[in-house]
């Protein structure tokens, strides 16, 4: 079964949080980098992976992205730093190597 991934990225001062769905985190992410769709992520840089958790059904992973957007900043922030307390980029290290 292909997994789904909800995500945060940020730009390099850590201003914005962009919360995100996907089938393929690496791709997604790649996508977000190099500015593939104008938008949101490509107008405020937001370039940089900092948090996802991974599911087995992407219905799951669609409800539990709603749920992060409804929430406030501070959540968010409190999730990241769980994970990644230093805010580094995900996708510059481990991340790329396991999947």
């Amino acid at each position: 079964m292909k997994k789904s991934y909800v995500y945060f990225m940020t730009n390099k001062n850590n201003t914005v949080i962009y919360t995100g769905v996907t089938s393929n985190l690496l791709k997604r992410t790649y996508q977000h980098k190099n500015k593939v769709y104008k938008g949101f992520t490509s107008r405020f840089n937001v370039d940089k992976l900092v948090y996802y958790e991974e599911f087995e059904d992407i219905g799951l992973a669609i409800s539990r992205e709603k749920q992060l957007k409804a929430g406030n900043r501070k959540r968010k922030e409190q999730l990241i730093l769980g994970m990644n307390p230093n805010w580094i980029d995900l996708a510059e290290g481990w991340l790329f190597n396991e999947h």
